[in-house]
């Protein structure tokens, strides 16, 4: 069945033409994929990158044209130069260059109303990377900050189970319109899928799904745009990397020594992207029986702090290991704002006010806008 919707929005694709050749874009073959997930639809065209400021008309009418189509509640179009250097041969010298520029122009202007951009990242999965960065996220708010969150987690997004919003976002003009839930503005993938939806997409997809949440979504003025990135060092980190000018990462960690391994990857990833490493959280630092009092370190204790000692970054902190924090995630309640004078709300409490002040230590000087205090 999706076969034959995929089939009937590629004859769609046939009424746009491409300026340079005469013919429309699927037989001019730019079109190099179309991903179709119940009302989303994704489309790839191949360009060099030397034509991409003049297809954005086109890629802009791919969309308009998409979106006009019954079933199909928002479109997007995804300019990628994967077959350019087939096409063109081996680059020039100073091309690579000329791209570093590029970038750098469209990581100014990409977001231009949020002054800090802060990802929260991991070098594995299960170590709790999602909760910090929602709980950090209703944190900053509660300090009184503008703050947005993006799941940039395309493969598994977990946003809409931990702030507990189950419904699809609006549109204000071309632009998705940001849910509001515990004094910020989230957006995430899960918004616009059923929650036991796979997204199975390719590279290109998955970076134009995330181009996509950042730039056509009306995130307005925000002093936070935090960003829950999925774990690992793959497509997505090297995107907001590129895209966008981060003003640093969070590192999170287990105090093992194995989930250390992988954060080291992290600390390291950044680095080499030019992207300056705010610190490493401790989560799931220590146990305290409810009932005895008794403390375990059920995975050690210190091994992020020492990590970061090691490495030369902020340690920012340490988060327990606590039954409420599952249950209120679960839920829908972030344990800060469900229980706000608990100790793992204090500990993100400390948390978020450490990353505001490391924030406007990178941000001060010249030119950087209104001060971000720490309250």
């Amino acid at each position: 069945m999706s076969g034959g919707r995929t089939e009937a929005l590629r004859e769609v694709l046939r009424t746009i033409v491409d300026p340079a050749s005469g013919k429309d874009i699927v037989t001019a073959g730019l079109v190099e994929g179309i991903e179709l997930k119940g009302g989303l639809v994704q489309v790839a065209l191949a360009v060099p990158r030397e034509r991409a400021a003049a297809m954005e008309p086109v890629r802009k009418a791919v969309e308009t044209a998409l979106a006009r189509q019954p079933g199909i509640a928002n479109a997007t179009a995804v300019l990628t130069a994967h077959r350019a250097g087939a096409a063109q041969g081996q680059p020039r010298s100073n091309e690579p260059q000329r791209e570093a520029r590029r970038e750098s122009r469209q990581a100014e202007t990409l977001l231009p109303e949020v002054r800090a951009i802060v990802a929260v990242a991991s070098g594995k999965g299960g170590v709790g990377k999602s909760t910090v960065a929602v709980n950090l996220a209703v944190a900053l708010a509660r300090l009184g900050r503008t703050v947005g969150l993006l799941d940039a987690d395309i493969y598994g997004p977990s946003l809409p189970r931990m702030l507990g919003l189950a419904r699809k976002p609006e549109m204000a003009g071309d632009k998705l319109l940001p849910i509001p839930a515990w004094g910020l503005k989230a957006m995430s993938i899960g918004f616009m899928v059923e929650e036991e939806t796979p997204m199975i997409w390719r590279g290109p997809m998955v970076m134009g799904a995330l181009e996509q949440m950042l730039g056509q979504v009306a995130w307005g003025r925000l002093d936070f745009l935090i960003v829950d990135m999925p774990p690992g060092t793959g497509d997505a980190q090297l995107t907001m990397a590129q895209r966008v000018k981060l003003a640093g990462a969070v590192i999170v960690s287990t105090p093992q020594d194995i989930a250390l391994i992988d954060a080291r990857r992290g600390v390291r990833m950044f680095e080499r992207t030019h992207v300056p490493v705010l610190g490493l959280v401790e989560n799931m630092s220590f146990f305290v029986c409810p009932h005895c009092g008794e403390r375990a370190d059920v995975f050690g204790h210190g091994g992020a702090r020492a990590e970061a000692s090691r490495l030369g970054v902020s340690f920012l902190g340490e988060v327990p290991l606590l039954l409420a924090i599952r249950e209120t995630g679960d839920r829908g309640q972030p344990i800060v704002a469900a229980e706000p004078e608990g100790p793992a709300a204090q500990a993100f409490a400390a948390i978020a006010a450490r990353v505001a002040e490391a924030v406007e230590q990178r941000l001060a000087g010249p030119g950087s806008g209104p001060r971000i205090t720490v309250s």
